[in-house]
């Protein structure tokens, strides 16, 4: 019932987003420089798809940061992770700009921003400015360009959102990208995806040979199948200026001349925008690290971003039969590439099958699913696998193996751990532990209570039980204990935690809470002196540090200032 809903919920939002015009000259760029994109909309990300634009700022921050129409800020978001410092704008036409990863916000915003860190003495904060408190016109400066948040580089990630916070592909809105260049082909595979289908005498996938030719279009073997097949596609393209590669804009297959599949990368939702896991082939990508799209549709999947569909995309190859698919892939300045592949209907009298994969362990993906060997439990809700699955598992001791992570997980499963053989003392320092293919442990947020420890995960691996005895390590940058500091802008510390990782930090200077941004890529807690809140000339800073499990590390020195 939940997946029906689901899909009810996800179907209504897909019919909203056909499309209306857009408004082509109200939105101007948000940098004063070329754009040179290093990642596009729609781009296949890890679970999701990229929902703006990475507008490169020439390999350094600091850039200033416009407002691309007028308006009045909506959304302020500041945290360790994610976008980092970024700002929402409401602007009268309905839409919402959004500009992320930011250095330094301009003054009256930084000072608004300030203040309410201070109250509420943290520097994650969220907060919802009324329409008339921080109004902008177009061209205003509100930021600089930086690197803050999950950004694995200086650049500008920038968003155009619709009235209902569904983002869109911000180029159709004018913003201009230089880009000559075809997208790139990099593979094409066929699937046997009826129960006697066949494709080359095989039912596993094929992956097909290209075959360039003097047009600049692609052909390929002839396939030999019969059944119900469909293809799919690994794809990318570059803009000019630029050799990052990128997201595509279109996708359509045609059999015979007839539309049977298409694909834009125009608009979707937040709410769907997991279900990228469905459009790829999870698997192949898990053991290639290579985004096949899938040009058929599976059963479960509610993704708003297809178009014409003929029976899914899916192709009933009869025996004696002879067909040509094209694959056309175009960017959003009309380049485009093209594949064609003849098909030849012929059934085989001596096909591959498929590998048996049953195990004793089959999880539904329309009811839950439990499982439980010693210490250990294993419960996956309804809804949470995308199809029916033959799942691998191996409990050893206080380990268990859940599969590989080759089957795309939707929402939270849980693994538990009974802890009542150990010690009071050992359960404080204990985590549960997602083990890497190399054996290295990463902390699973952890939940205790009483003598149970459990986890939610979207991911397939392996888990077990780890504990962290040591404390954070605590150091000083760019002073020491004693040291006269007058002249220095920021007073910077380095924090790590070799296991559990950080959980919480807390800094003052003579006993008041000053402001301290941590920045995970490197470790550091910064304060600003411009701040004004360190004032005296004799200063005794005390940083607090706990790690996941609640071991704290104090670190206390004196500074002057004049």
């Amino acid at each position: 019932m939940k997946i029906v809903a689901s899909l009810f919920l996800l179907f209504i939002i897909s019919t909203s987003l056909a499309q209306a015009p857009v408004p082509e000259d109200y939105f101007q760029s948000p940098l004063e420089i070329p754009l040179v994109l290093s990642g596009t909309f729609g781009e296949l990300r890890s679970n999701h798809f990229h929902s703006g634009l990475d507008i490169k700022t020439q390999g350094r921050e600091g850039l200033a940061v416009l407002a691309s129409a007028p308006g009045h800020i909506s959304r302020i978001n500041i945290q360790h992770y994610g976008y980092g410092k970024a700002l929402y704008i409401q602007h009268p036409n309905g839409y919402t700009t959004v500009y992320a990863h930011l250095k330094e916000l301009a003054p009256k915003i930084k000072e608004y921003v300030r203040k309410h860190q201070y109250s509420k003495e943290s520097y994650e904060v969220e907060l919802f400015p009324e329409a008339g408190e921080l109004q902008l016109e177009q061209g205003e400066v509100i930021a600089y360009s930086g690197n803050t948040g999950g950004s694995g580089g200086p650049h500008l990630h920038f968003e155009i959102r619709d009235g209902s916070q569904r983002p869109m592909n911000a180029q159709m809105f004018g913003i201009d990208v230089e880009d000559t260049r075809k997208p790139l082909i990099e593979g094409v595979f066929a699937y046997a995806i009826g129960e006697d289908a066949h494709v080359n005498n095989a039912q596993a996938r094929q992956k097909l040979r290209l075959i360039p030719l003097q047009d600049g279009t692609y052909t390929t073997n002839e396939v030999e199948a019969c059944g119900e097949i469909g293809f799919g596609v690994s794809t990318v393209d570059q803009q000019d200026m630029a050799y990052n590669k990128n997201g595509v804009y279109r996708i359509e297959a045609n059999l015979n001349g007839d539309q049977v599949f298409e694909v834009n990368f125009e608009k979707f939702s937040f709410a769907e925008t997991r279900h990228l896991n469905q459009l790829i082939d999870y698997e192949y990508y898990a053991n290639h690290r290579s985004r096949v799209q899938k040009l058929f549709r599976e059963p479960s999947n509610p993704l708003s971003i297809y178009g014409n569909l003929e029976n899914e995309g899916k192709l009933n190859i009869k025996d004696s039969m002879d067909y040509q698919y094209t694959i056309k892939v175009t960017d959003i300045k009309g380049n485009e590439k093209l594949v064609r592949i003849p098909i030849k209907g012929q059934q085989s009298e001596n096909i591959k099958k498929r590998p048996d994969n049953s195990t004793e362990y089959l999880a539904s993906a329309t009811e839950g699913f439990s499982a439980k060997n010693g210490n250990i439990d294993i419960y996956i809700p309804a809804g949470s696998l995308y199809q029916d699955a033959y799942l691998d598992i191996n409990f050893l001791g206080d380990t268990v193996d859940i599969h590989k992570d080759e089957i795309p997980v939707h929402s939270n499963f849980t693994v538990g751990f009974d802890v009542s053989n150990y010690a009071e003392e050992e359960k404080d320092q204990m985590f549960i532990a997602r083990l890497s293919d190399n054996g290295r442990p990463s902390y699973s947020t952890t939940y205790k209570k009483g003598n149970r420890f459990t986890t939610g995960t979207k991911t397939f691996g392996r888990y077990t039980l780890r504990k962290d005895t040591k404390a954070p390590d605590v150091r000083p940058v760019n002073f020491y204990d004693g040291q006269w500091i007058s002249s220095n802008e920021t007073l910077k510390v380095k924090i790590s935690d070799d296991l559990s990782g950080i959980n919480s930090y807390r800094a003052t200077v003579n006993g008041k809470f000053i402001l301290m941004e941590y920045e995970y890529k490197n470790n550091t807690l910064t304060h600003h002196f411009d701040d004004g809140v360190v004032t005296d000339t004799e200063n005794d800073l005390k940083v607090i540090v706990t790690d996941n499990v609640g071991n704290t590390t104090t670190y206390n020195a004196k500074f002057f200032r004049k």
